[in-house]
């Protein structure tokens, strides 16, 4: 942990905690580290600022190691790639399951495993939430966001909804009071305190808050093209979010880890909150990949066709990996699966829908700093080094330093990865747009857990007469079970259907 911190940036403290001008010495000791690398302009306008400001940037600077931000900087703007051509293969067979053509008996088996395992208390959930709903017309994080739905639930309810039902059934099947499911929310600095408001304000939507833990992501200086630290104003750099492969290092710095391993918890679901169909916690998907006693394992829908925009999990030189469409030919995007004609020979679309063990998050310390830096070429407001003035450029001037979730898979051998298909109208419908776009908005997600709805009333015997579909609280089924009480009847959709 402490090589983590040392070379990773760990962010600064609490908004709430009390923050002091540094000493003069102090102060010299940073402003050294600042200048041996180049970048004591973030200095420039120390004197002039209030005794609060001088320390909430000492607190800010304190939080970065200017040499390490030089270095993957560095290392992210020489990325070359190989001109050897990558060689690509789909996984191996003895790493895949689909739920598609699976038997029935293997998925009963890994869901008893699974919720097995729940009711030991050994599965965690971590949710990447540090979205805020920009592009969906809204101020407040992602996971606050009302899709529509008759109940009016937000997406964060609708989660803590699936934890607590599945807690139930795993309870149940241990005969034991009550299983726990720890939920860690990681939020970015634009989203901490409002997603801690919101689950207070909604009574944590009936989970113990104890078992809610709420913490923070990294950011990273952005950086000019000339590989200058930005200044935001005259006494805060511009920073940014590290990307969702900053969640590593946060499990770390934050102590959800040292929680995980006081709970001996064993097994970890980590997915993004912005799909409303996530099975939280899924046995099935904890009870495959415990079966085959792998490290990471990841959840994917095929492909649509040859030309959607995904990228595919698969074996990238003999490695575990992610490929983004825009990497892949035309021909390599069309090519049959010898075996099964008429599929794509690479359909597994990544949805980061992902199992870790921990051991494997146990090791974080060891690899956390080398992981790779992705750049992302934007328009970052800054002050002018020389008079503070605050400029808005016209054209992309700096950089945003990145890291990806997937960058951690080629690290593991392939027999430590497995991939699991699922439907996709069973498990995956994203929200990414603003109402009204078509695609992966409020609609369609809205639409998608209807349409979910209708499908298991009808499977229970229940006859659906009109259109518009059937909300099934989470509570009354997590994923279809416990619905006999619907045979015989008619509901005429829309209709929600709520525990009393």
């Amino acid at each position: 942990m402490d090589k983590v911190k040392q070379l990773l940036h760990v962010g600064s403290k609490s908004a709430d905690a009390e923050l002091r001008e540094p000493s003069s010495e102090a102060f010299a000791d940073l402003k050294s580290k600042y200048t041996d690398a180049g970048q004591d302009h973030v200095l420039n306008f120390y004197d002039s600022l209030s005794t609060q400001e001088k320390a909430a940037l000492y607190d800010q600077l304190s939080g970065f190691n200017p040499t390490y931000i030089n270095e993957i900087t560095k290392r992210a703007l020489g990325e070359t790639k190989s001109d050897t051509p990558d060689t690509l293969e789909p996984l191996p067979e003895s790493a895949q399951a689909s739920i598609l053509d699976s038997k029935a008996e293997d998925i009963d088996k890994w869901y008893d495993s699974g919720l097995d395992s729940i009711g030991k208390n050994k599965v965690a959930v971590v949710l990447m939430a540090g979205g805020q709903g920009t592009r969906l017309g809204s101020s407040a994080p992602k996971g606050c966001y009302d899709i529509g739905l008759p109940s009016h639930k937000s997406l964060f309810q609708i989660q803590a909804e699936r934890i607590r039902k599945v807690q139930e059934l795993a309870a149940k099947k241990a005969g034991a009071e009550s299983a726990v499911v720890p939920w860690y929310v990681m939020t970015s600095g634009p989203t901490r305190r409002a997603t801690e408001a919101f689950f207070q304000e909604n009574k944590f939507f009936g989970l113990d808050s104890a078992n809610v833990n709420i913490f923070e992501q990294g950011v990273l200086p952005c950086i000019s093209n000339e590989g200058k630290i930005l200044l935001e104003n005259k006494g805060k750099v511009a920073v940014a979010p590290d990307g969702n492969g900053g969640i590593y290092q946060a499990l770390v710095v934050s102590g959800v880890l040292d929680d995980m391993r006081t709970r001996g918890i064993e097994h970890i679901h980590a997915y993004c909150v912005d799909n409303c169909l996530v099975k939280v916690a899924d046995p099935v998907f904890i009870g495959f990949a415990s079966s085959l006693d792998v490290d990471i394992a990841t959840k994917v829908v095929r492909k649509r066709d040859a030309t959607e925009s995904v990228g595919l999990i698969l074996s990238k030189n003999g490695k575990p990996d992610v490929v983004e469409y825009s990497e892949i030919n035309k021909a390599t995007a069309e090519a049959e699966d010898a075996k099964q004609p008429g599929l794509l020979k690479f359909r597994a679309a990544n949805i980061v829908n992902h199992y870790y063990s921990f051991r494997f998050l146990e090791s974080i310390p060891q690899w956390a700093h080398k992981l790779p830096h992705h750049i992302a070429r934007k328009k970052i407001p800054f002050a002018d080094t020389k008079t503070g003035e605050t400029v808005k450029p016209e054209s992309p001037n700096g950089i945003k330093l990145e890291q990806f979730v997937f960058d951690v898979f080629p690290m593991l051998p392939l027999d430590k990865f497995a991939c699991m298909e699922v439907r996709r109208e069973d498990e995956f419908s994203p929200l990414k747009n603003a109402s009204g776009t078509g695609q992966d908005d409020p609609e369609t997600s809205r639409k998608d857990i209807m349409a979910q709805g209708q499908r298991w009333a009808a499977a229970a015997g229940a006859t659906v007469e009109a259109d518009g579909g059937i909300e099934v609280s989470p509570l009354i089924s997590y994923g279809g079970e416990g619905l006999h009480k619907l045979r015989g009847t008619t509901i005429t959709a829309p209709a929600v259907l709520e525990r009393d």
